[in-house]
Parts: C-alpha cells; sequence; structure tokens
C-alpha cells in the first residue's frame, strides 16, 4: 500500500514539475530569453555611477533620449524609437543626446537639456541622488516625454514616479492577439502633441490598461481609446482565462500635467518598432517634446498651467 501511494505521490510531483518547466518555457518564448532573466531569475539590473562624457556642444535646445532597462525590453523596438527620436530632433533643428547611462541624470548635467525622453524605460533605473537630482531639475522647469513602456511597469520601487509623475499604475496590456486595430478619440486638438492629428484616429497597437483615471488627478486628458473597437482582455496563456483589463467609457492613452514648474507628458502608445514610422505618431512625439521642452505653450507654473493669453 505505501509502495504504492509512493508511486502515485512521485506520479503528481513529476507532473507538477513538467507543468512548472512548460509554463515557464512558454513565458520565455512570450518575453524573450533575456527579458526572462530580468523579469524571472533577477539577472541584469545594473545602476551607473560614472556619468557618459557629454558633447561639448549641444547647440539649440538639446533633448537628452534614455532608453535605459532593468526590467522588460524590447530592443527592436528601443532601437526604432531611438532613431525616430533622433531624426525628429534633426528635424526640427534641436540637438539630442541619446544614453542607457543613468549616471547622466547629475544636477551639472541635466541643465543641458530642455526635455528629457524616457524611451520605454523599464525597471528601477535610478540611484537614490539621480532620482533626487532628476526630480528637482524636472520640478524647476525641466520637461519629461514618457513612451510607452516607461509607463508599462506592472510595479515600482520609486512610488514618486508611478503616482506622482506618470500618475496611473499599468495593470495590463490586450493579449491574443497581442496588436489590435482600435479607434483613439482625440478629445484635446488644441495641445500642441495632438495638434492637426484627426479627431478619431484608427491605428493598431498593444493597448495598456490603468489601474485609476489620470483624468480623476486633474491630468489633461489628449486622447483616450474606445474599448468597443477592440478586445480589452489580457490573456497570456492558451489554458488560461482572459483577464478583464476594461477601464469603461473612459480610458486614457496619451496625458499631460504640471509637476512644479515642469511639464510632463505620457503615452501610452508605441510597442512595435514599425510605429515609429508612422508619420501622425511621429508628429504627436514631435509636438510633446516640442512642448515639454517649453518651447510651445501653455507652460506651467506651481504645478499648474498657465493661459498664455
Amino acid at each position: 500500500m505505501m509502495a504504492r501511494l509512493w508511486r502515485v505521490l512521485k506520479w503528481l510531483v513529476g507532473i507538477i514539475i513538467l507543468a512548472a518547466i512548460g509554463l515557464a518555457i512558454m513565458f520565455m518564448l512570450a518575453v524573450g530569453p533575456g527579458n526572462f532573466g530580468r523579469l524571472v531569475l533577477g539577472i541584469g539590473a545594473r545602476y551607473d555611477e560614472t556619468p557618459p562624457q557629454l558633447p561639448t556642444e549641444l547647440p539649440g535646445p538639446a533633448i537628452l533620449i534614455f532608453s535605459k532597462t532593468n526590467g522588460f525590453r524590447d530592443d527592436a523596438q528601443i532601437a526604432a524609437a531611438n532613431r525616430a527620436l533622433e531624426e525628429i530632433a534633426r528635424q526640427r533643428g534641436w540637438s539630442s543626446y541619446t544614453t542607457e547611462n543613468a549616471a547622466v541624470f547629475n544636477p551639472a548635467q541635466l541643465s543641458r537639456f530642455k526635455a528629457v525622453v524616457w524611451n520605454s524605460v523599464s525597471g528601477d533605473v535610478l540611484t537614490p541622488q539621480q532620482r533626487d537630482a532628476f526630480r528637482t531639475w524636472l520640478e524647476k522647469g525641466g520637461g519629461f516625454v514618457g513612451l510607452h513602456g516607461a509607463g508599462g511597469d506592472p510595479q515600482y520601487a520609486w512610488r514618486w514616479y508611478v503616482d506622482d509623475l506618470i500618475g496611473a499604475q499599468f495593470i495590463g496590456h490586450i493579449m491574443d492577439p497581442q496588436f489590435q486595430a482600435a479607434d483613439l478619440k482625440v478629445e484635446d486638438r488644441a495641445h500642441p502633441a495632438t495638434r492637426g492629428l484627426p479627431q478619431t484616429w484608427r491605428r493598431t497597437d498593444e493597448w495598456y490598461s490603468f489601474a485609476s483615471n489620470p483624468r480623476d488627478k486633474g491630468y489633461r486628458i489628449l486622447v483616450t481609446i474606445d474599448e468597443k473597437s477592440y478586445s480589452p482582455f489580457e490573456k497570456l496563456f492558451p489554458f488560461t482565462e482572459p483577464k478583464d483589463i476594461r477601464m469603461g467609457s473612459d480610458h486614457p492613452m496619451v496625458w499631460t500635467h504640471c509637476v512644479g514648474d515642469g511639464r510632463a507628458f505620457y503615452s501610452a502608445l508605441g510597442h512595435a518598432a514599425s510605429t515609429y514610422g508612422e508619420p501622425l505618431h511621429r508628429k504627436m512625439i514631435g509636438g510633446a517634446i516640442a512642448w515639454a521642452a517649453g518651447l510651445e505653450s501653455p507652460r506651467c507654473a506651481g504645478g499648474k498651467e498657465i493661459d498664455p493669453s
């Protein structure tokens, strides 16, 4: 009897182990081997202590492009977006500097830039001193543009970043399929980022959902998504129940707000590398950077927008 029970127990343990291995392999294939190491095994997290050597000259408005990841990473997306950001800067007569060295977040080097673009930055990337330097620079009049994964971590070590800078906690994105066509509603077409965009903007992307609505904090919502135009569910594996990530009739995707005297813009758009070749998407990003850099109104003072009129 005991021998039979022992055989059954070993069989059950074997099934559990095989199932766990299968799930791990499926997850690794879904996120990529490099991301599996960072997200599950904790491999690859790193912090930078030695600042980069900036160019002697950064003429005109200078933009810092930052794409460090200590979490999920899509190499193709980051490379495509960095190229697009550099091209946008050249076309508008700005200089830019692209780096993944977080030690650039020090008072002296940040003072050379009008705005910083966080291109799908993920994980905890700044030391406490770098956090303080970034926050102080921003609140005193700097500009922040966060793109896609810069607001897509399931949890954050730096609460100010998610609660006060991004303004909403990511809870999931669509899967099965991961990329779907949907209707965006450009509800504010007066802002420099969305000026000239169509009122209904149909495009294909990986759509994010958030735990709360940044509109409730008084943020300026530029673009929302119509949940009736796509399937707002996340299904990671074929045999699991889909996760309901609906936000309802008011589902923001792009917004802005003031941080002290500084300006903050966040867009959940832009997972696939190809999206950075879309003219309207690039137009929005260019307008967002221009606003964040203080080159276009409205300006921010004391946490509020100031009407230029």
